[in-house]
């Protein structure tokens, strides 16, 4: 495994993927507002329940990549990585909206405390701490920490799968938001 390349290819579906959220927070007022018919959220409440899971998200993350940093002193890193690899397979599914249940803690709901200016500069701040984290591992070291992750089985994972779960988490969201918008349109 070329630990590098899954790092760039990380790193580009982070940004990607964040641009496509920020662009949510130029959407007109009705789009940003509209309550679909399903009694689903709102496009705010979406971008609100983006920055909360990625604040928690972060949580286990920076833990991850402070203990990868130690284990770096005692583990042997370039065995680690040519015992490596990395299962996009594992991972496709959360990244599609709908795809499986997902029962998210209470913690993560929206709360509608935050204007959207606030959610934006959260995000955004969100953004350059994945992008620290992993410029911090770019040897590879976010290998030699794995933390447990319950949604859709994955099981034990490293910080970087972390970091690109919660990239996935956001374009999932961004399906939800376009269904909103074409429903908006419709009315």
């Amino acid at each position: 495994m070329d630990i590098f390349i899954l790092i760039q290819e990380i790193k580009t579906h982070l940004t990607s993927g964040f641009d496509k959220v920020d662009e949510w927070f130029d959407k007109d007022e009705k789009t940003l507002n509209f309550q679909p018919s399903n009694g689903g959220w709102t496009v705010h409440q979406i971008l609100e329940h983006i920055y909360l899971t990625n604040f928690f998200l972060l949580i286990l993350i920076e833990k991850g990549s402070k203990k990868a940093m130690r284990n770096y002193l005692n583990l042997d890193l370039q065995s680690e990585i040519e015992n490596y690899s990395f299962s996009k397979e594992n991972f496709g599914r959360i990244g599609e909206y709908g795809a499986f249940e997902w029962i998210r803690p209470e913690h993560m709901e929206p709360q509608g405390k935050l204007s959207l200016s606030e959610i934006r500069n959260l995000i955004t701040q969100q953004y350059h701490q994945c992008l620290l984290y992993l410029n911090t591992m770019k040897n590879g070291e976010g290998v030699l920490c794995k933390t447990t992750m319950t949604v859709n089985g994955l099981g034990k994972i490293n910080v970087y799968e972390y970091i690109y779960f919660l990239s996935l988490h956001a374009q999932r969201h961004l399906t939800q938001m376009k269904n909103n918008e074409l429903e908006t349109i419709k009315n």
